[in-house]
C-alpha cells in the first residue's frame, strides 16, 4: 500500500457513517445498508490492493457497497418471488440523521428502485450524473430520465405527507 494511501480504519472512521447515510437512502433500509458498507470494509480488508490502487477509496467502497445493496436486493425478490410475498415497511429512524433525511428515505421507497438508486446516488452522495451512470452501468440519458422521473414522484409523495424537503438540503444535512 502507498505510504499516502489512508489505512482501512482511518478510512472506516472517515467514511462509514457517510457511506451508511448515502445507501439508507439508496435502499430505504437500515440494516441493509450497514450491511453493504461492511460488506465493502470486509472486502477492502481482504484485497487491500484494491482499495490501494484506487484513486478515490470512498468511491471504491460506495461502489463495492452498492454493488452489496443491489445483490441483495435481487436475492430478496427473487425469495419474494419464490414465497409469493411483497416487503413492505416503514424506514426507521437511523441514529445521527435528520428527521428530514428519514422522510426522504421514506417518501424514497415509494419510487422504483432504479429511480430511487439514481436519486440517492446523484442528490445524497453528490455524485455527477457521469459517476452515477458509471456506477449503475446504464447511459447517461438513463441516468437523466430517472431522476427526471424520480425528483417527480418524489415531490407528490412528500407532497401528499404535506413535507417540504428537498433532497439536496438533506444531502447537505
Amino acid at each position: 500500500m502507498d505510504e499516502r494511501a489512508p489505512s482501512i480504519a482511518e478510512l472506516y472512521d472517515a467514511c462509514y457513517r457517510r457511506l451508511v447515510a448515502q445507501l439508507f437512502a439508496l435502499t430505504a433500509d437500515l440494516a441493509a445498508a450497514q450491511d453493504a458498507v461492511q460488506e465493502a470494509f470486509v472486502k477492502a480488508l481482504s484485497s487491500p490492493q484494491s482499495i490501494a490502487r484506487a484513486d478515490n477509496p470512498e468511491a471504491w467502497l460506495r461502489t463495492v457497497a452498492v454493488n452489496s445493496a443491489r445483490s441483495r436486493w435481487r436475492r430478496l425478490r427473487h425469495l419474494d418471488r419464490l414465497l409469493g410475498v411483497g416487503r413492505t415497511g416503514v424506514a426507521e429512524a437511523a441514529p445521527a440523521l435528520s428527521p428530514d433525511h428519514v422522510a426522504v428515505v421514506s417518501a424514497l421507497r415509494g419510487i422504483p428502485r432504479e429511480q430511487r438508486e439514481a436519486i440517492a446516488l446523484h442528490h445524497v452522495a453528490d455524485l455527477p450524473v457521469s459517476e452515477v451512470a458509471a456506477l449503475l452501468d446504464v447511459p447517461v440519458g438513463t441516468v437523466k430520465a430517472r431522476l427526471s422521473r424520480g425528483r417527480a414522484r418524489l415531490a407528490q409523495l412528500l407532497a401528499d405527507d404535506e413535507r417540504t424537503v428537498d433532497p439536496a438540503e438533506v444531502a447537505r444535512g
